[in-house]
C-alpha cells in the first residue's frame, strides 16, 4: 500500500492507464531511463532510480489533476486538454497519438457544411469543444432554433444510425470506424497528438526539466539515425550537401591522407536516399546506427 508520505517529496508523473497512449508512453519512459516496477492492479508505482512517482489514470482525467497540482507532469492528448479547459503548460509535443476531432455526418445525408447542422442534434463525448463551436455557429447564422449538443460517453458513432443525432463530433484516427458506421467527416475542430503537460507552479522544477529533456531526447532520437562513412577529401563539400547534419558533420582524418571519415545525424525517413547519393559520390564503408537517446 502507498501512503501520502510516499509521494510527498516526489515528482508525480501521470501516464494514461490504457488505450492508444499507454504503450507509447511506456516506450518513452524506458527510453528516458525512468525505471519502475508496477504491481498488479495498482495504479501507483515508485521509480527505482529517480524521485518520481508514476500514477496511471484515464487520459481524460490527467489534465484536471495536473491543473490542480495533484500531479506535476502528465502525458495525454491535446484534445482532452482542450476539452477539460485545463490551465496547464503544454511542454512538449510527443509525436504519437495523432487524431482529428471531426464533425461527422451520414454519407447519405447530403450535408457538406457545418452550417447545415444549425438547429439540429449533435452527439459527442467532447461536449465543451462541440458546444462552443455550435454556439458560435448558431450566432453567426442567426439561428432561430438552437443546435443541441448532447453528451454520450461511448459508441458515439452509433448515434446517427439509432436516430439519436443528425451528426456527431468524434475522434478520427484511421477513419475505419467512421466509414464502417456510414459516416463522413465534413469539418475538423481540433487536430491532436499526445503532449507532455505540466502544472504551472512547477513544485519540482529541476527534476521536471530533467525528465522533459530526457523525453525530448527520445523523441529526437526516433527521428534520426547516426551515419558514418569514408569519403575522398576532394568530395567533402559535395558530401556535406548530401548530409549537412543538424548543425554540422564531424570529420576525422584517415591514415590515407586523401580520405576522411564523416559522422553525422541523418533523418531516418531520408537515410536510404542519402546512402545512394553518397555511394554515387564515391563514399565507402557507409554505416548506419540507430539512436536510443540524444540531446539537442
Amino acid at each position: 500500500m502507498f501512503s501520502p508520505a510516499d509521494l510527498s517529496n516526489r515528482l508525480v508523473l501521470a501516464i494514461p492507464k490504457k488505450g492508444r497512449l499507454y504503450e507509447k508512453s511506456l516506450q518513452l519512459l524506458a527510453g528516458a531511463d525512468i525505471q519502475f516496477y508496477r504491481k498488479n492492479r495498482l495504479d501507483i508505482a515508485l521509480s527505482t532510480n529517480l524521485d518520481v512517482a508514476l500514477v496511471f489514470l484515464p487520459a481524460s482525467d490527467i489534465p484536471k489533476f495536473v491543473s490542480d497540482g495533484t500531479v506535476d507532469l502528465g502525458i495525454t492528448g491535446q484534445d482532452v486538454v482542450k476539452e477539460a479547459r485545463a490551465d496547464v503548460d503544454e511542454v512538449l509535443a510527443l509525436g504519437f497519438g495523432q487524431c482529428d476531432l471531426c464533425i461527422q455526418v451520414p454519407e447519405a445525408s447530403g450535408i457538406t457544411d457545418p452550417k447545415h447542422l444549425v438547429g439540429k442534434r449533435i452527439v459527442t463525448s467532447f461536449e465543451n469543444i462541440a458546444g462552443e463551436y455550435f454556439a458560435e455557429l448558431d450566432k453567426q447564422q442567426a439561428a432561430t432554433k438552437e443546435t443541441t449538443v448532447s453528451f454520450v460517453s461511448g459508441s458515439v458513432e452509433a448515434a446517427c444510425a439509432l436516430g439519436l443525432a443528425d451528426a456527431i463530433v468524434d475522434l478520427v484516427e484511421s477513419g475505419e470506424t467512421m466509414r464502417a458506421a456510414g459516416l463522413q467527416r465534413i469539418h475538423t475542430l481540433v487536430s491532436s497528438q499526445a503532449v507532455l503537460i505540466a502544472n504551472k507552479r512547477r513544485l519540482h522544477p529541476e527534476l521536471a526539466a530533467k525528465i522533459t529533456s530526457r523525453i525530448r531526447g527520445v523523441i529526437l532520437a526516433g527521428k534520426y539515425v547516426y551515419c558514418n562513412y569514408n569519403v575522398p577529401r576532394s568530395k567533402i563539400d559535395e558530401a556535406f550537401k548530401v548530409t549537412p547534419g543538424r548543425k554540422a558533420p564531424t570529420v576525422a582524418p584517415l591514415e590515407n591522407g586523401d580520405w576522411v571519415a564523416v559522422s553525422v545525424m541523418v533523418k531516418k525517413s531520408e537515410v536510404a536516399e542519402k546512402m545512394d547519393r553518397l555511394e554515387e559520390l564515391g563514399a565507402t564503408d557507409i554505416l548506419v546506427f540507430s539512436i536510443s537517446n540524444c540531446r539537442e
